[in-house]
């Protein structure tokens, strides 16, 4: 594998345990920060063995030394931060969701074919040793066709209109910041699109969803049940349930064990990991450029954008929107 040099742009707190994540990568170096706050770079850079710090994305992106670029920012600066990488010929892995609308993912996906530049949505849970084992139990046959997927992902958040979680401007809600990992969940293991989306919002004081739930159903009769939250904690569990048996994963988007169950047997596995888990996307996106392949067969880009649309068709029919989305 070569060595690759990194840039992590918006040096926040899940920027930081995505740079704890690579320091357990072989070859990956860290290089740069790039904040539109200086002293945030630089505090960063310090804090996580960063070589450089640069005052503005556009610094970090021009950097002809920096091979890869984290984008870690707000939701709603998504597209703008990568289309700034990508059309500086940076590869970019971009953190969930992809964008906050398809239009913004749309664009992005043109960029990068355009510029021929590796593109890919960081969606770390998908490459986690416990869901891996997952999909391999379930392409194995272990528990026959997955017929119904239930999962949820809810936290209790002090409301503060100012901050992300609750604020339009920048994509807050419990859908496109949680959610996005339940629908990501049964697009991995489904492989489309659901043919119906029946969903309900609880819309709280600041104009973002607290809460949401989703129905999805398929033609061949499989269907999910989903539910986040900003304002109520739930289990964070996933049950994978097929017709001869299930796989239930606790703390699914960070998970480390799973079980599976089939008749009155049960057999349970512990798959935990160094670090932060971040460095599994990491390893993802290294791995592609060493293959000289421009997307993740693990997480392609039709995929996010079919996510995206999804979340899209689940505000629009609860009358939710984001003033980005004008754009």
């Amino acid at each position: 594998m070569a060595k690759y040099k990194w840039g992590i742009l918006g040096p926040g707190r899940i920027a930081g345990k995505f740079a704890e994540g690579l320091k357990v990568v072989p070859d990956a170096i860290p290089y740069a920060a790039g904040s539109r706050d200086k002293s945030r770079a630089e505090e960063f850079a310090k804090n996580y063995g960063f070589e450089k710090a640069y005052g503005s994305y556009r610094e970090l992106a021009e950097d002809p030394n920096v091979d890869i670029i984290y984008v870690a920012t707000p939701h709603t600066f998504h597209e703008e931060a990568s289309l700034l990488c990508l059309e500086n010929g940076k590869a970019v892995i971009c953190e969930k969701p992809f964008a906050v609308n398809a239009r913004q993912a749309e664009r992005m996906i043109e960029c990068a074919k355009k510029n021929n530049v590796f593109l890919m949505e960081a969606m770390w849970t998908r490459f986690l040793p416990a869901i891996c084992k997952a999909r391999e139990l379930i392409a194995s046959g272990a528990i026959g066709n997955v017929r119904l997927i239930c999962s949820d992902f809810g936290f209790m958040a002090g409301v503060n209109p100012e901050h992300r979680l609750f604020a339009p401007a920048l994509g807050g809600g419990s859908l496109i910041d949680v959610g996005v990992y339940n629908l990501s969940m049964v697009s991995m293991i489904f492989g489309k699109l659901p043919d119906y989306v029946q969903s309900t919002m609880t819309i709280g004081s600041t104009g973002v969803d607290e809460e949401c739930s989703v129905l999805l159903k398929y033609d061949e009769g499989q269907s999910a049940l989903l539910y986040s939250a900003i304002r109520l904690v739930t289990p964070h569990e996933a049950n994978i349930i097929g017709e001869n048996g299930r796989i239930e994963i606790p703390s699914y988007w960070c998970a480390k064990n799973l079980k599976l169950i089939s008749g009155e047997e049960t057999q349970e596995f512990s798959l935990p990991f160094d670090a932060t888990g971040y460095q599994f996307e990491a390893m993802e996106v290294m791995r592609c450029l060493d293959e000289g392949i421009k997307e993740s067969p693990l997480m392609p880009l039709d995929e996010s954008l079919a996510i995206i649309k999804v979340m899209d068709k689940i505000r629009k029919d609860n009358k939710l929107r984001y003033p980005c989305d004008e754009n």
